[in-house]
């Protein structure tokens, strides 16, 4: 300022913030986005489950009508078919079909359970006693398998997990680790358990078919069945994973064509 109190000249500075407004509106535009996403997929997700529920007892009563023609069939006939005659392969075909679907029904109803439950009720389970009865029911798998198992999990502190959920995880990994054996090898199948940072670590390593990447991708899929010799409807591996995750766990895999795979589940503590 002069003499006279007039501003005769001034310094500053200025900062464009044009380009930090636009971007801030491409975030929020971004989020918008996802909200909106998210807010279908999670109505995309309901919708599937009540098709799951729907269809799992809407479908109940046409197969059990369908079972129950079936054996009236049976009943007039004049004698028990010979399972080797054209007329006996096709009774057994046909009842062979509604046992399947009364499977995929059972999946199904599994499901839809499994979806409305969340998030399950959960209690301190000991690992080493579920271990020990789930082996006691895959017995006769074992002997007729010829395989070796070897089982450290004595010193597994307990679990907070859904009881009837842990045993449905361990007897589906130890059971695949059996059916899906190599042949060519007798089946060892390994099952530890450690503590590690704020979680229970569960492996299950095994010496089976194993599996390349395109199937590994594919595992935990619904009614994704990768190996055809043996019956099963592709379901328990994904239900593993859901339980796991309802109960702020994770599993994961890895695994390799003709060497054996490796499941690995994180129980948080």
């Amino acid at each position: 300022r002069n003499e006279q109190d007039e501003i005769t000249q001034w310094i500053g500075t200025y900062t464009d913030i044009h380009e930090h407004k636009l971007a801030l509106g491409r975030i929020d535009q971004a989020q918008g986005q996802l909200r909106e996403n998210n807010a279908e997929l999670t109505k995309v997700n309901v919708d599937l489950d009540n098709f799951i529920y729907t269809a799992s007892h809407d479908l109940r009563a046409p197969i059990t009508n369908i079972e129950g023609l079936l054996q009236a069939l049976l009943s007039e006939l004049p004698a028990v078919p010979d399972p080797t005659t054209q007329v006996g392969v096709i009774l057994n075909l046909m009842q062979d079909s509604v046992e399947r679907f009364k499977r995929t029904i059972d999946d199904l109803t599994d499901v839809s359970k499994l979806q409305r439950e969340h998030p399950a009720d959960t209690e301190r389970v000991g690992l080493p006693e579920v271990v020990q009865n789930v082996l006691l029911d895959l017995e006769p798998l074992i002997q007729s398998t010829g395989a070796r198992l070897v089982v450290e999990v004595a010193d597994c502190p307990p679990i907070s997990f859904s009881p009837k959920n842990l045993r449905s995880v361990v007897y589906n990994l130890l059971s695949n680790a059996l059916k899906y054996h190599a042949p060519a090898r007798p089946p060892l199948v390994q099952l530890r358990a450690r503590c590690e940072s704020s979680y229970i670590v569960l492996t299950v390593q095994d010496n089976g078919l194993g599996l390349d990447e395109a199937g590994r991708q594919k595992l935990f899929g619904m009614f994704q069945r990768l190996h055809d010799h043996v019956e099963g409807s592709g379901i328990g591996l994904y239900m593993v994973k859901r339980m796991v995750e309802n109960a702020g766990g994770r599993i994961e895999v890895a695994t390799q064509l003709d060497v054996g795979s490796t499941f690995t589940v994180y129980f948080p503590e």
